[in-house]
């Protein structure tokens, strides 16, 4: 059945092909283009690089008009995922577009890995630690680097 939303889909999986984001893979699963599981390779240097993080996306039949489901299945320390995995971020709430496609989507997870919002923290331990102890911070976010690779 094809329907606005999966074609939409259908185009954003086409372009993902064709110009893939430095660092970003993503794919619908073979049996439903409504879930995509995705890949974020941490950005180079920052604390994040090396770190291979996957997450999942989930649409409905309100895409593009509605933002997808985004979260890390991946273990993740950061002050802007909660401790399911779910992200707080601004183009997936209050600051959606339609223009949004997939790629963007993840690019914009990805820029934000280096770069939190400790003032919107969905995580308070790891906010705090990267306002007051930013070489804590880090070394908790190399253990999860260093995690993601097994």
């Amino acid at each position: 059945m094809s329907t606005p939303a999966r074609r939409r889909l259908m185009r954003d999986f086409k372009r993902l092909q064709r110009d893939p984001p430095v660092g970003i893979s993503g794919a619908p699963c073979p049996d439903n283009i409504m879930k995509w599981n995705a890949v974020i390779f941490g950005p180079a240097d920052t604390a994040f690089e090396d770190g291979t993080f996957k997450l999942v996306l989930e649409f409905d039949e309100t895409y593009p008009t509605k933002p997808p489901s985004v979260k890390f299945v991946s273990p993740i320390y950061h002050p802007n995922v909660y401790g399911t995995g779910d992200i707080c971020l601004d183009i997936l709430q209050n600051r959606w577009s339609p223009t949004y496609d997939v790629a963007a989507i993840l690019t914009s997870v990805q820029s934000l890995l280096p770069d939190p919002n400790p003032r919107s923290p969905a995580n308070a331990e790891a906010a705090a630690l990267y306002q007051e102890n930013p070489k804590e911070y880090y070394r908790r976010v190399r253990q999860v680097v260093e995690q993601s690779w097994l």
